[in-house]
């Protein structure tokens, strides 16, 4: 099967969440040996983008979007092998969570989601997480970048925390931040490394504080 093929049925594949069609084509690639990067940036990862302008635009929800990240786990439980063969280790490490007094997920669920399906190590914490438990699961999953989600602006303290706290052990994290509330400019004013207004650009932020 030609490469060109094999990679539109994978895009194609999340885009419809078709978990047949993706278990398929990612045997292909294997089968054709496509190098895993190629498979997952420019397969998997092109139908995860499709996935979140659509959210963003609201021509989807976040069942699809949960549909679209459990068919990319299933293409990456295939691939697991040849990854953990070094072949196209994970991208990096990235510990997500809703920030602490705040019990709103959906918003950091979609941002997990798309950042799987672009081939990063995502660590859910969940909602209401203290910034003490952010960098625990930092230390033991040698993540990178701490991503807090905050809903409500009660919880936008609990933003500048997790900065502070990450300077104060003098961590080498970089935190991002989203959620309503959430701004560039008090982005800007506590000193956080990025913010992410959409689920969509959160994968080229954190791609770039990773590179």
């Amino acid at each position: 099967m030609a490469k060109e093929q094999i990679l539109a049925d994978l895009k194609k594949a999340i885009e419809t969440w078709d978990i047949k069609l993706v278990q398929e084509a990612t045997n292909a690639a294997i089968n054709e040996k496509l190098p895993i990067g190629e498979i997952i940036g420019d397969g998997l990862g092109k139908g995860m983008e499709v996935v979140g302008v659509r959210f963003d635009k609201a021509e989807i929800f976040l069942p699809q979007v949960v549909a679209a990240s459990k068919t990319m786990e299933a293409a990456l439980k295939i691939l697991e092998p040849l990854m953990a063969a070094g072949e196209g280790a994970l991208k990096g490490t990235v510990v997500m969570a809703t920030v602490e007094g705040d019990i709103h997920e959906i918003g950091k669920n979609v941002c997990c989601a798309m950042l799987r399906g672009a081939g990063f190590n995502v660590i859910d914490l969940g909602c209401d997480v203290t910034a003490q438990d952010f960098l625990d699961a930092a230390d033991e999953n040698e993540a990178q970048v701490l991503g807090g989600s905050a809903l409500m602006t009660t919880t936008l303290e609990a933003q500048r925390e997790l900065v502070e706290a990450v300077k104060e052990t003098e961590s080498p994290y970089k935190c991002i931040f989203g959620g309503a509330p959430c701004s560039q400019a008090w982005c800007d004013e506590i000193g956080a490394d990025g913010y992410s207004e959409t689920a969509n650009e959160i994968i080229e932020l954190v791609g770039k504080l990773i590179a």
